[in-house]
């Protein structure tokens, strides 16, 4: 009769781990990184300026983005790592395309694009501009006359623009090796009285990303605020309501992060700013600054810094800009709770990598380097098994003699670990040391653009993606696409067998049921582990591997660790 409702209880806890974990996963974590990331397209685009309507400037109709570009008057942008333009109407960065970062792993593939001018699919833009008070300050459809030819990292470009009413406005541009935008803004006061004037920033854009802001990846509105990375505000929040988040800083910045992108204004460190984030009509969203009005006299003029990162999210980019004071840049990359530990793993990895110069094999010996570390913890886990092991016959006749007295049971229970000098728990050290280095391992995966698209070997294209090839469509023969939770690869079957196999290295237990749970886990963990990244799964199998191997060599030195336990 116990074993019947053994098997019933496993059957149950098997089918709520394979049908309730697909909910649970797409919560808490997000599957791995598709060969693409694109963002949704909209008809509308927000207007550029604080306090007015992100849509007041909205276009009626999505328009083609090569006929948009050649439109207006523009400058080039160029530096190795971001080309694009300024569309000198409205002094907009709204065309910017990253040459070193494709979309997905085809040879064809075209860059990424991360700004796209207003009426575009993806309208996705930034501008620097002024607010005053008894003066006329440029607005969208000013066109302003440039000084210099192209944009580089060796020749700025300055945009001018006269009022007419005796002020003269003016954009200074420069752009270094990387994706830092930075824009001198003067305002000169020729006229007969005083005004007053401040100068913001802005990024508008329509859509948000398919890649979901979840529990453990914060995408979305973020900044720094007063010295604290914030990533309360999402999407979702704007769409709800209230449709604005403000903010009150020294210091700091604020902008839109994607999973591997950023775009980000970086107000003068030096100045209070005042920041928000912002929902017009439809999806569209906006975060701007603007710093306090300055009172200028005649004769007068003014000059204000700002910067604007636009690029991908490199960590070792954002750390440089950290440095050189940006506060906390580097938490564009949430990192989450474990950030004290997974830093020292990206960055052994990533080092290993260098060297080594594939991603996967580096996986491989950070995983050699994780298990000689854990050695003598693995050490402590085999000895505790088998003390568990040479107790097992008088922990069965303390559940027959007192199967009716449970506390009777556990004081008995507790007394004879006291007296065995054996700790039920010392087993478990291992698997709970391994949480913390496995999911710094999966954040790393998913969050850090220097996994992103790296091969392994044969099919495996991209380690931060999962496998490809499907058992259920027979590899791709059969036109379909499994569910996630069903996609088992090869790589997930590789998991389920090496687990298997190195179950069955471990001593019996006697308590029938935890023999039927050992004996469907492996099973149950190959689905689980199905949709996740491709490097996962290689790090997995090889700490089984490795622990097969432990273990073998453990019981060849020890063969009364795997020694039948006497009746």
């Amino acid at each position: 009769m116990d074993d019947k409702k053994n098997i019933v209880l496993a059957v149950i806890l098997t089918a709520l781990i394979l049908f309730g974990w697909p909910y649970i996963a797409n919560h808490f974590f997000p599957a791995a990184n598709p060969p693409a990331t694109k963002v949704e397209g909209g008809k509308e685009t927000p207007a550029p300026q604080p306090g007015a309507d992100p849509a007041a400037d909205s276009p009626g109709a999505i328009r083609d983005r090569a006929l948009v570009l050649k439109e207006g008057p523009r400058v080039p942008i160029r530096t190795p790592k971001l080309t694009g333009s300024i569309n000198l109407k409205g002094a907009r960065i709204d065309d910017i395309v990253l040459p070193t970062y494709s979309e997905t792993i085809a040879k064809d593939s075209p860059a990424i694009r991360l700004f796209s001018p207003s009426g575009t699919q993806d309208a996705f833009f930034a501008g620097f501009g002024w607010q005053g008070e008894g003066l006329k300050t440029p607005d969208n459809n000013t066109v302003w006359t440039a000084e210099g030819t192209e944009l580089t990292p060796t020749s700025p470009v300055t945009l001018r623009w006269d009022n007419g009413a005796g002020q003269t406005f003016e954009i200074r541009y420069t752009v270094d090796q990387n994706y830092m935008i930075s824009a001198q803004q003067k305002v000169s006061n020729n006229g007969a009285g005083a005004i007053g004037v401040k100068s913001y920033g802005y990024v508008s854009r329509t859509g948000i990303p398919h890649d979901p802001d979840t529990w453990t990846i914060h995408i979305g509105p973020m900044g720094v605020f007063n010295g604290a990375a914030n990533y309360d505000v999402n999407y979702k929040d704007l769409d709800k309501g209230p449709s604005t988040q403000s903010f009150q800083s020294t210091g700091g910045w604020l902008g839109f992060t994607d999973k591997y992108w950023l775009s980000a204004l970086v107000p003068d460190q030096k100045e209070a700013f005042a920041g928000q984030f912002r929902k017009g009509a439809g999806t569209q969203y906006q975060a701007d600054y603007s710093l306090p009005p300055v009172m200028l006299a005649p004769g007068k003029a003014v000059t204000q810094t700002a910067r604007l990162f636009v690029g991908a999210k490199e960590v070792k980019t954002l750390e440089a800009y950290q440095d050189a004071g940006i506060p906390l840049f580097d938490r564009a990359i949430d990192w989450g709770w474990f950030y004290w530990f997974e830093k020292p793993i990206f960055a052994l990895l990533h080092w290993l990598f260098e060297h080594i110069g594939n991603f996967g094999v580096a996986i491989i010996c950070l995983t050699f380097v994780v298990r000689a570390l854990m050695f003598p913890v693995a050490q402590r886990q085999f000895a505790s098994m088998a003390a568990m092991r040479a107790v097992q016959p008088k922990m069965k006749a303390l559940q027959e003699r007192y199967k009716d007295d449970k506390p009777k049971l556990q004081q008995e229970m507790m007394a004879l670990y006291k007296r065995e000098k054996v700790n039920p728990l010392a087993g478990c050290l291992p698997i709970f040391l391994q949480i913390p280095i496995f999911f710094a391992l999966y954040k790393v995966l998913q969050l850090t653009i220097e996994m992103r698209h790296q091969p392994f070997v044969l099919w495996i294209k991209d380690l931060s993606a999962p496998d490809p090839l499907h058992i259920l469509n027979l590899f791709g023969l059969l036109p379909f696409t499994p569910p996630a939770f069903l996609g088992i690869g090869v790589l997930a079957l590789l998991l389920g067998i090496s687990m298997y196999f190195q179950f069955k290295l471990n001593p019996a237990q006697m308590d029938p049921m935890q023999q039927q749970v050992f004996a469907i886990m492996p099973w149950v963990m190959m689905f689980i582990m199905a949709p996740f990244a491709a490097g996962l799964l290689v790090y997995w199998i090889t700490n089984n591997c490795l622990s097969m191997a432990q273990q073998w060599w453990l019981y060849k030195r020890h063969p009364q660790l795997s020694a039948a336990p006497a009746k």
